[in-house]
């Protein structure tokens, strides 16, 4: 089946799609390395080490969510940051015991302060409503494009951030949200990782995915086909925006205690950075874009702190690891524009291993 067959639904021959086939085993792979290096951490990691890594699959969900859009339509997106401090405030409001809130947020409208469910139906309806802000937002969003809908996405991160800061009755404004359950470890961050890692690889996969990157490529080509741009980008958002919110829940449930300043510009270029050095057009990228920055910042905290090298106590850099994080930036945009991974899969990747591997023994 040809692609432009596969993007506009018509269908050669019977039986399973092989590109059905290949989007379930790309996404086998990334679950079973998601859970792997989860598992390899939670056996042999300290405490330290477990909390980098549930933070790092957190940001991972993030930037998954932020590929599901941006990848797929190659619209530029910043306010992702947003939909994840919602995702957390949504959470902590209703899942925070009363008695802590009777304290915190006694003014809370709507009779919010005496409203306390279980921590899973808090992040059920985490979820939702985040998802229904996603729905209210993108049918604004598509009827945008280029650079007018990137400043769209700047302004709901802006909007998102100012309501939290002065809704203080609500939200406690710049006042860290303490006494969330926290009743989230790694272990359920990897399950939900790797439910996310699948659904974006399938969606990538989709008619609809390949609709979607065939309009960013073409919009009129695509539309003259029969592709309904705006309902492509349309869902793609929304379910972007509710993965997003789900890196958020997640994170108050882990954390239990969040503060609006956390969901801000830092945590935005952070997880756009992460996706840019993978490669956005790619959920693999994801993967390696998350992986090589947690690494890399990690190692530039340390040297940020002050070395001792062969006796000598070298200054304290502070600020370096953003000085850092904008040349890696720079450097990947220049020398690899496309990220490591660029828009290839797992599967691709380790297809081209194979055939270099059998070359080279043919050879010898």
């Amino acid at each position: 089946m040809n692609t432009i067959a596969f993007a506009t639904g018509r269908r050669e021959g019977a039986g399973l799609d092989p590109r059905f086939l290949a989007n379930l085993r790309g996404s086998f792979y990334l679950a079973v390395l998601a859970a792997a290096i989860g598992l390899v951490v939670m056996a042999f990691g300290s405490p330290f080490i477990v909390r980098l890594t549930a933070t790092a699959f957190i940001n991972l969900i993030a930037v998954v969510g932020l590929q599901i859009f941006m990848g797929n339509a190659n619209v530029v997106n910043i306010g992702h940051a947003g939909f994840m401090a919602l995702g957390a405030y949504f959470t902590a409001i209703f899942a925070t015991p009363v008695m802590i809130k009777a304290s915190m947020i006694p003014n809370a409208p709507f009779g919010l302060a005496g409203v306390e469910v279980g921590a899973l139906y808090a992040f059920v309806f985490s979820i939702g409503l985040t998802t229904l802000v996603g729905l209210v937002t993108g049918l604004v969003l598509v009827r945008l494009a280029g650079i007018a809908a990137t400043i769209l996405t700047i302004s709901i991160l802006v909007i998102v951030q100012g309501i939290l800061v002065t809704w203080t009755d609500l939200f406690r404004g710049a006042q860290a949200f303490f006494g969330i359950p926290k009743v989230v470890g790694l272990g359920l961050i990897i399950v939900a990782t790797m439910a996310v890692l699948v659904v974006a690889r399938m969606f990538k996969g989709s008619r609809a995915g390949v609709q979607l990157r065939a309009s960013a490529t073409d919009p009129l080509a695509a539309e003259a086909m029969g592709v309904d741009v705006k309902r492509l980008r349309l869902v793609a958002w929304v379910l972007g925006s509710a993965v997003v919110g789900c890196a958020g829940a997640l994170y108050a449930l882990y954390a239990g205690t969040i503060n609006a300043r956390a969901f801000y510009f830092h945590t935005a270029f952070l997880t756009l950075a992460m996706a840019i050095v993978g490669g956005m057009r790619s959920v693999t990228g994801a993967m390696v874009g998350v992986a090589l920055l947690t690494v890399l910042l990690e190692l530039i905290r340390v040297v940020e702190g002050g070395l001792v090298i062969f006796g000598v106590q070298l200054p304290e850099m502070l600020g370096l690891s953003g000085l850092m994080l904008g040349v890696v930036i720079v450097g990947v945009m220049c020398f690899r524009p496309d990220g490591f991974m660029g828009g290839h899969e797992i599967e691709e990747a380790l297809s081209a291993l194979r055939q270099r591997l059998s070359g080279k023994g043919k050879g010898a």
